[in-house]
C-alpha cells in the first residue's frame, strides 16, 4: 500500500525532521500537537495539525485513544512514532494494526524479542554474535546463580531481563555476597518493570560501550549506519555519544558492521 499521508506522533524538534522528510517524499504531513505546543513550529508547518489534549505528556503524547482518533480524522495512512512516547509500546502497535493503520517502525514481536535482553542475547548467538560469558536464558534462583557464578568467575552482574536504565542491576564480587544481591535486584527490577526476571554475565571492567546503529524494511533490507562510543556514561545514562568511534581500528569497525546487519 502507498502511504499518502502520514501521521507524526511525537513534538518539537523530532517532529519537526520527520514533517520536513514527509514533504521532502511528497507525502502529506499531519501532526498532533498538546495544548502546550499549539504555537510550536512544527505545528505552524503541518498540512493537517490535530490537538489531542492537554500539558501532560499521559493526556497527549501518550494518550493512545486521542492519536488514534486523530489518525482517523486526518484519514492517516500510517503513524510516525518518532522515538520515546510510544515508539518503543507493543500495545500501541497491536492498536495501530487493529485499526489499519500502518506503524512505521518495528513489529510487535521484533518489540517483544528486544525488550527481554537474555532472549535477546540468545538471538545473538544464533546469529554468530560473540557474547559475553554468562546464563543462557533467565536465572532461576539463587542457587542457579552460584553455580554459574563459580562456573564463569568472578566478579559478575546480576541484570533484570526487562530493564533499562542500570534498575535491576548488581555487580558482584564474591559469592557471600550473591545472594543479597540477587534478591535486591530481583525486588528493584520487579517494582521498576513489573518483571523481576534476572539474567547473569561475567562483569568486564572499564569496557568501551560501542554500539551500532542498523535501520531495516519490511522486505529484509538492512542497512548500518555507522557507530558510536558512548562509553561516557553517569550512573548507566549516557552524556556523550561519539561517531565515529575513534579508539576502533578499521578492521575492528567493519566487523561490528558487518556483524550488526547479519544479526
Amino acid at each position: 500500500m502507498e502511504l499518502k499521508r502520514i501521521l507524526i506522533a511525537n513534538r518539537g524538534e523530532i517532529a519537526l525532521r520527520a514533517l520536513r522528510t514527509i514533504k521532502e517524499m511528497g507525502k502529506e504531513a499531519v501532526v498532533v500537537y498538546s495544548t502546550a505546543d499549539k504555537d510550536a513550529l512544527y505545528v505552524k508547518y503541518a498540512d493537517v495539525a490535530i490537538c489531542i489534549g492537554k500539558e501532560r505528556s499521559s493526556d497527549s503524547y501518550l494518550n493512545i485513544p486521542a492519536i488514534i482518533s486523530a489518525a482517523e480524522i486526518s484519514e492517516a495512512d500510517a503513524i510516525f512514532p518518532g522515538y520515546g512516547f510510544l515508539s518503543e509500546n507493543q500495545n500501541f502497535v497491536e492498536i495501530c494494526s487493529h485499526h489499519k493503520i500502518k506503524f512505521i517502525g518495528p513489529s510487535v514481536a521484533a518489540m517483544a524479542l528486544m525488550s527481554d535482553k537474555s532472549k535477546a542475547k540468545q538471538v545473538m548467538q544464533r546469529a554468530g554474535v560473540p557474547v559475553i560469558p554468562g546464563s543462557d536464558g533467565a536465572v532461576a534462583d539463587t542457587k542457579a546463580a552460584k553455580e554459574l557464578a563459580k562456573k564463569i568467575g568472578y566478579p559478575v552482574i546480576l541484570k533484570a531481563a526487562a530493564g533499562g536504565g542500570g534498575r535491576g542491576m548488581r555487580v558482584v564480587e564474591k559469592e557471600a555476597d550473591l545472594e543479597k544481591a540477587f534478591w535486591s535486584a530481583e525486588s528493584e527490577a520487579m517494582s521498576a518493570f513489573g518483571d523481576g526476571t534476572m539474567y547473569m554475565e561475567k562483569y568486564i571492567l572499564n569496557p568501551r560501550h560501542i554500539e551500532v546503529q542498523i535501520i531495516g524494511d519490511s522486505h529484509g533490507n538492512v542497512l548500518h549506519i555507522g557507530e558510536r562510543d558512548c562509553s561516557m556514561q553517569r550512573r548507566h545514562q549516557k552524556l556523550i555519544e561519539e561517531s565515529p568511534a575513534i579508539l576502533l581500528d578499521e578492521k575492528t569497525r567493519e566487523r561490528l558492521h558487518e556483524t550488526a546487519i547479519k544479526a
